[in-house]
């Protein structure tokens, strides 16, 4: 039979070890909060900056700016029912005759066509406000891209590879 001093001392090494394991949880919760909502702050300022500076980068390319931030509902078709979607653009630009969703994007990989991300968006954008085109504006390298989705030159690959035109 042991001691009861000693299940009393096992007991409170246990309820401490307990307790300390519950605090670093509770830090390391904290932590990872703050420093996600630290590096959300950060992306926010760059891409407030990053728009501030779009603006003036099409702005000296003779667009016009229609609207920031232009709003749309938008209602594609699920099995013949409207599921109405908010889309937010950054810019809405018009020049030589034309309207045209510019799209900023900042940082190494949001700018690229190769993010797939970028790429579904701005096609969404085309499709969504109806517009003569999109371009996609990267305030840090100075450059505004316009992007254009020709359907005539789709090609559908087949599982074995082989590539057939829509046409």
């Amino acid at each position: 039979m042991s001691h009861p001093s000693a299940e009393l001392a096992w007991a409170a090494l246990a309820i401490a070890m307990l307790a300390g394991a519950l605090l670093a949880l509770v830090i390391a919760r904290w932590l990872g909060r703050w420093r996600g909502g630290r590096r959300a702050r950060r992306r926010a300022v760059r891409a407030g900056a990053g728009e501030d500076a779009a603006a003036v980068l099409l702005r000296r390319a003779g667009f016009r700016i229609v609207a920031a931030q232009a709003r749309i509902w938008w209602a594609p078709l699920i099995d013949g029912e409207p599921h109405r979607t908010e889309l937010r653009a950054d810019y809405l630009v018009e020049a030589r005759g034309e309207r045209l969703v510019a799209e900023v994007k900042t940082g190494e990989a949001a700018p690229s066509l190769s993010t797939a991300a970028t790429r579904r968006q701005l096609l969404e954008y085309h499709v969504a406000f109806g517009v003569d085109g999109v371009l996609l504006v990267c305030p840090e390298r100075g450059a505004i891209h316009r992007i254009e989705f020709p359907l005539d030159q789709a090609v559908w690959w087949s599982a074995d590879g082989d590539a057939a035109s829509r046409a």
